[in-house]
């Protein structure tokens, strides 16, 4: 059983779900999974990734996570977060996933169709442990003997780089759960940076660093661990927010103020591309500039998305300073330091590295990660979608929503 928890999953699905409680009970949703990297070879016309044979395995699992409920030692942890409510625990204390929402079906080509549609409280919870046993399932018949020393070297070699001179602010959070080797090797790799760089959630120094390690998205590890769990809102929630808001054009704005209702201040990092960085900062006024802490990236140029929102700061009078930058694209170690070097000292500074950290084993083809995803493409029966400034994470399965809403956003990237 690989997932034997239901907190085994990112953190900011509890803090959209807790939003969904509380101002959208109602609201139907449709998820669908997608694998950016299968493609189909010219030769054999499969897929390169042969997902299709490992759907009895995945379904197997699928019915194992939908029998788990919250333990009382679980709930008592999410009540001790400051930002969730009485009223949300106790619905968690009364809550399972269930089986009748999702459905896995193999295809022709060697491809999964994996659906999830039902109610969106009651949905929402699928997609981390979901992905994360797509991943384990294949991963652990593809490899029966994975490099584990490779692995062990590479993290090693992370982490040298780290604590190079000069880089003791850098601190780096582990956002890998849906894309993990397997969730013992999440907890490996864990335990080593926790070791190795510190969290700075005791006092002193691990062999004279400061702790660089600022926490894990995953809420069942930093439970176990003491680590600090991060996480505020993903691309579904302002998805959403174009089929419940009031008029398409303001549901950006719709959504920012939604989660400023719910958390009055708190989890104040906004979520930047889901229309595209022109979008974002049309609607990101003076007011949700000084409102929110910050903006997270995760799609686009990081540098060039780095400048234009230390200006856009800079423009509305705010001191970026005093703001924070939170980048997830993608990341590897190298990156991430020159994205520090970039910016440091010019703002407040956060980096969510994921496959990177926890599927990264060594550079055959079998070994390479899989870049799946699920995505929400409808809410209350109408269609929803990211137009990101990365072309290839756009997913609709409507074309003629897709140009109606880049008509209606002025958005003119090509499909």
């Amino acid at each position: 059983m690989i997932i034997t928890s239901l907190l085994d999953t990112d953190l900011y699905k509890f803090t959209m779900m807790q939003v969904v409680l509380h101002q959208f009970p109602g609201a139907q949703v449709e998820y669908k999974f997608k694998c950016r990297n299968s493609g189909i070879d010219s030769l054999t016309g499969q897929a390169t990734r042969n997902l299709a044979v490992y759907v009895d395995e995945i379904r197997d699992e699928i019915r194992s996570l939908c029998r788990l409920h919250f333990q009382d030692a679980e709930l008592a942890y999410l009540q001790s977060l400051r930002f969730i409510k009485s009223d949300f625990v106790d619905f968690l204390g009364l809550f399972k996933l269930n089986e009748k929402y999702i459905t896995v079906t193999a295809l022709p080509s060697g491809e999964i169709d994996i659906t999830i549609r039902g109610p969106w409280l009651h949905t929402i919870l699928f997609e981390i442990p979901v992905l994360a046993i797509v991943n384990e399932v294949y991963f652990r018949n593809t490899q029966k003997l994975p490099d584990l020393l490779e692995g062990r070297q590479r993290l090693d070699i992370k982490i040298g780089q780290l604590r190079s001179e000069g880089l003791s602010d850098l601190k780096i959070a582990d956002y890998g759960t849906r894309r993990r080797f397997s969730k013992a090797w999440h907890e490996e790799v864990l335990r080593v940076l926790a070791a190795r760089l510190g969290t700075g959630q005791s006092p002193g120094h691990v062999s004279g660093v400061p702790g660089q390690l600022a926490g894990t998205s995953n809420v069942l590890f930093a439970m176990q661990l003491g680590l600090t769990p991060l996480g505020t809102m993903a691309h579904e929630y302002l998805q959403a927010c174009q089929a419940l808001g009031p008029r398409l054009r303001d549901s950006q704005i719709y959504a920012f103020e939604s989660w400023a209702k719910e958390y009055r201040g708190d989890l104040g990092i906004a979520l930047s591309d889901v229309y595209g960085m022109n979008a974002f900062l049309r609607d990101f006024d003076l007011l949700f500039c000084k409102l929110f802490d910050g903006a997270r990236h995760d799609s686009g140029d990081p540098f060039q998305w780095g400048e234009r929102m230390l200006d856009h700061y800079s423009r509305n009078r705010v001191d970026p300073r005093t703001k924070t930058l939170i980048f997830s694209d993608a990341l590897t170690v190298p990156r991430t330091i020159e994205l520090y070097q970039q910016f440091r000292g010019r703002c407040q500074l956060a980096f969510g590295i994921g496959t990177n950290l926890t599927n990264d084993l060594g550079d055959a083809p079998d070994h390479v990660p899989l870049q799946i995803v699920i995505k929400m493409v409808r809410c209350n029966g109408q269609p929803v979608a990211k137009l990101s400034d990365t072309p290839s994470k756009n997913m609709c399965d409507d074309e003629k929503y897709l140009a109606y809403l880049r008509q209606v956003f002025d958005i003119t990237q090509p499909a």
